[in-house]
């Protein structure tokens, strides 16, 4: 018989709030690799460092990389450009990394079902002091299109 102790927790879930996007994406891609389900919310609000010309260059010409029919294909919305790095830091070709990101939830703001739950410090994933304001992701995603 399985006892309460021996049941899986539930999800762990990440803040995405002013985190820096690759880190935080580092330290999450570590732990669902290590088995973890992780669900992160406020996905939009997590912010990319770097002059603000320099973030929004390298997303456009992402998106516009490539061809409509076979790719590369770039997201668009917040959540999902979060899951894609995520994604790049994890072997998503073979089968450990293809079950690691099906443990991997990425929400933009908080759903109902996790709307008490208090998210998990990333202290890794804070950004360092610096003179210019990083740009979030919402800012980045409006640029290419989206509608957040």
């Amino acid at each position: 018989m399985a006892s309460a102790s021996d049941a899986p927790a539930g999800p762990t879930v990440v803040d995405a709030t002013g985190l820096v996007l690759g880190r935080a994406a580092s330290v999450i891609a570590k732990r669902l690799l290590n088995g973890e389900s992780i669900v992160v919310v406020n996905a939009e609000k997590a912010v990319v460092t770097g002059s603000r010309e320099q973030v929004l260059s390298f997303y456009t010409e992402a998106r516009a990389r490539g061809s409509v029919r076979s790719g590369p294909h770039f997201p668009r919305y917040p959540d999902r450009i979060f899951r894609r790095t995520v994604r790049g830091m994890v072997p998503h070709l073979k089968t450990r990394g293809k079950e690691a990101m099906r443990r991997l939830e990425v929400h933009i703001g908080v759903p109902a079902a996790y709307q008490g739950i208090a998210g998990v410090p990333v202290e890794a994933a804070r950004p360092r002091p610096a003179l210019r304001a990083p740009i979030t992701l919402a800012e980045v995603t409006r640029l290419l299109g989206a509608h957040v």
